[in-house]
């Protein structure tokens, strides 16, 4: 099979395009011909900066954590009425060296969901670690419900900042189909249309010298919580805008970023922190967060494109440094390799 690989940490050059041997399931696993490969901001940092101080966990790695495809071998104790089903596949590279870079990967049969008819190809690579870690930050509000779906989160306002990246994109279109007041902050008038066009009801440009004032305008009272990519630069405004036992559920980090939080503030008003890393979460909350959006996704909630708010871009399997660059530089959209 084609596959990209590499055996040190470094730079795009440490990244082959190769031939390897067709891998076999084991007990409980499956196997999946990959058609479409998702790309995250984790499988470029795991490449350049290694798994665990700077080194690898094994001495091949074949990247990437998400895609979809079609299930084409079972190992012992999978029920063979999975052959020929088609699935979108999560956290195919955590704690094991083949991810979804390839033609063929293996996987924990859980770890490969089934992918309605009507459901492209496009949609199941697209969610994985973006869309788990949305439902995970949507479900950290206060007094909130257990799962999410149609009226779960009637009543309450989110504000997303950076509607129009991957994550921000499924957490418009997941609280929307919850029912919630969705309000995004942008950058740009392109951004705010992407952001619009995953269902979100307001835009904000968070440039703005007026943006507490243009949020409040919105949510007088405050937003119940906040689905946050940048915690530490984005506190001050965070704390304005947020409501009284509203939470802040930040899924990223800036570089060397230190949060500094007035305690005094936050416990007055019994502010709530909610940090947010897929790949650690406990595996009743992923597999929580799997079962919810197999049911957004069977409804049509989760499209993508840019009529949907997430334009997709897309790559060959032997110019994955490429895609990997562009997920670097923070391109607008999702980035996708094309397999089978």
């Amino acid at each position: 099979m084609k596959a990209i690989v590499y055996s040190s940490a470094g730079s795009r050059d440490v990244l082959e395009f190769v031939d390897r041997q067709v891998p076999e399931p084991g007990p409980g696993e499956v196997r999946i011909r990959v058609v479409i490969s998702g790309v995250n901001q984790a499988d470029w940092k795991s490449r350049q900066f290694g798994h665990r101080n700077g080194a690898l966990m094994f001495p091949e790695v074949i990247p990437h954590h998400d895609g979809s495809g079609v299930i084409d071998a079972v190992g012992e104790g999978v029920d063979r009425d999975r052959l020929g089903q088609r699935v979108w596949i999560w956290e195919a590279a955590w704690h094991r060296p083949h991810g979804t870079a390839a033609e063929y990967v293996v996987v924990p049969s859980r770890q490969a969901v089934p992918l309605p008819a009507d459901v492209s190809f496009e949609v199941g690579a697209s969610l994985g670690i973006p869309a788990i870690a949305a439902h995970r930050c949507l479900l950290a509000v206060q007094n909130g419900p257990d799962r999410l779906g149609p009226g779960a989160l009637a009543g309450r306002t989110v504000l997303v900042a950076g509607g129009a990246g991957a994550v921000g994109h499924a957490a418009i279109q997941l609280g929307t189909w919850s029912g919630a007041t969705m309000i995004a902050t942008v950058s740009s008038p392109e951004k705010a249309a992407l952001a619009r066009a995953a269902g979100a009801a307001h835009t904000v440009d968070y440039r703005s010298d007026t943006v507490v004032a243009d949020i409040r305008t919105v949510a007088p009272g405050g937003v119940d919580l906040i689905v946050e990519l940048a915690p530490s630069m984005n506190v001050d405004t965070d704390l304005e805008v947020l409501a009284p036992n509203g939470t802040v559920a930040a899924y990223g980090t800036e570089s060397d970023g230190k949060l500094t939080i007035p305690t005094r503030l936050v416990v007055g008003r019994n502010v709530r922190y909610q940090f947010v890393l897929v790949l650690t979460m406990p595996a009743a909350d992923k597999d929580l967060a799997v079962a919810d959006l197999s049911d957004a996704a069977a409804a049509g909630v989760l499209a993508v494109g840019e009529e949907a708010g997430l334009p997709l871009r897309r790559f060959p399997l032997e110019r994955t440094g490429d895609a990997h660059d562009a997920v670097q530089a923070g391109v607008v959209g999702k980035v996708l390799i094309d397999i089978g």
